[in-house]
């Protein structure tokens, strides 16, 4: 069985993969969620943070490989830690995220976009440190699908986000098996932009859910079927 490394995305913090996890558990896997630096309950101050530092601290957190999971900006930590520690992950899954391009951030990316869903919704701080999402905004951004109280637990859990990581560009260069789920109803990361980033991926390694950006809140059972799925081909590809 696989053990799931899940990397929440912008703003939020572990507490986003707590539906998740128990299918994935239920299913005979073991799966774990962790707060990236700045984020949740981690108390790392927001201007220390760099892209290194988040794959530095996901690295840490593993001891034998991980099927890892990123969803949204996570694309980018969880390449970066791949790209550091190619032995310790047995692939990448990417939900509805930011599938790396080389040389081009995060920021970068989130323009070439044919839309900009999010930015009205964006508040920077007077420092450009750090960006937050518009409490009044987030429902209809991230949690449109989610029950209501759930969403509004959700938003409560929201967080600063540090922006010099997604100002920092990255070029793919491990050797990892990658998968991609887009959200189809996503209104963060438009799904034809989601549709760009996978443009050429090998067949059987792009999965489509009818969900908004965030499936684990909204469709954790099937979120889970899918990364199960992708568990026992990433077994399969390892056992040859």
């Amino acid at each position: 069985m696989s053990d799931f490394l899940l990397i929440h995305g912008s703003c939020h913090g572990a507490w986003c993969w707590d539906d998740l996890i128990p299918h994935l558990t239920a299913a005979g896997h073991t799966a774990r969620a962790i707060d990236l630096p700045s984020h949740g309950k981690d108390a790392t101050p927001a201007s220390d943070v760099t892209l290194d530092l988040y794959a530095q601290a996901i690295i840490a957190a593993i001891d034998t490989p991980v099927i890892l999971v990123g969803h949204s900006m996570a694309g980018y930590p969880i390449t970066a830690a791949a790209n550091l520690a190619p032995d310790k992950i047995d692939a990448l899954v990417y939900l509805c995220a930011y599938a790396p391009m080389a040389g081009k951030s995060l920021a970068q990316m989130r323009r070439m976009a044919p839309t900009q869903p999010l930015l009205d919704a964006i508040v920077v701080d007077d420092q450009r440190i750090t960006f937050s999402v518009d409490t009044t905004k987030a429902a209809e951004k991230f949690y449109h699908d989610v029950p209501h109280d759930k969403a509004a637990w959700a938003i409560s859990q929201l967080g600063p986000q540090p922006i010099l990581p997604q100002e920092t560009p990255l070029t793919p260069n491990h050797p990892r098996p990658c998968h991609y789920i887009r959200c189809t109803d996503d209104r963060t990361i438009p799904p034809e932009f989601q549709v760009t980033m996978t443009q050429g991926w090998p067949a059987g390694t792009v999965t489509e859910m009818p969900t908004s950006h965030s499936p684990f809140l909204s469709a954790p059972a099937l979120l889970a079927q899918h990364l199960v799925r992708i568990a026992g081909t990433t077994s399969i590809a390892l056992a040859k």
